[in-house]
């Protein structure tokens, strides 16, 4: 009887132990690179055409790199929900737009939903082969980065900084993330 207790509770207790180690565990960190000329704004969301602060975040990153003439183009991802009028992509544009950025320089893309899908759309936008910035936040860089890379891309990453008071869901969720790309990867 006891023999079957342990047997059961022990892995109970280890995968308790793991889980608690997992959450513990920071997010790898990615350390801005020298952006290229191309940048990759990695969507987030949008509230009846104004980006979030998430997203705003991101595009006041990407719109400071432009600013100080590191970057020539920059390429705003991500679609819509379903009977939402405005798509991140072009709420990124047009908010980039309002800040000084000529439309010459702002690409949207505006049917991805995920950031595998942001990936691979961008990527038509451009000459095939060319190195792109990441634009998107410290907590999902690590993965950003990571998917370009199974998907061929040049790429490197230069994160926005987080808010001051993260939300720890959204930190929860691109470590579980992270940890299932890690384990099962992705299909280019």
């Amino acid at each position: 009887m006891l023999a079957r207790r342990l047997a059961l509770t022990l892995p109970l207790l280890l995968a308790g132990v793991l889980s608690l180690g997992f959450l513990a565990m920071p997010l790898p960190k990615v350390t801005p690179a020298t952006p290229h000329d191309a940048v990759i704004v990695l969507g987030a969301a949008q509230y009846s055409g104004r980006p979030s602060p998430a997203f705003k975040r991101r595009l006041d990153h990407a719109l400071a790199l432009y600013q100080q003439g590191k970057v020539h183009k920059i390429v705003v991802t991500g679609g819509r929900l379903p009977n939402d009028p405005f798509s991140e992509g072009e709420v990124g544009v047009k908010y980039l737009h309002a800040q000084g950025v000529p439309t010459s320089a702002l690409l949207a893309e505006t049917r991805s939903r995920t950031t595998i899908e942001n990936l691979r759309n961008a990527s038509t936008y451009l000459p095939p082969h060319t190195p792109v910035t990441l634009v998107t936040d410290e907590a999902h860089a690590p993965r950003a980065l990571a998917l370009a890379h199974s998907l061929g891309m040049e790429a490197n990453a230069n994160p926005s900084p987080l808010s001051s008071n993260p939300d720890w869901r959204y930190l929860f969720r691109e470590k579980l993330a992270l940890a299932a790309y890690a384990v099962l990867g992705v299909k280019g």
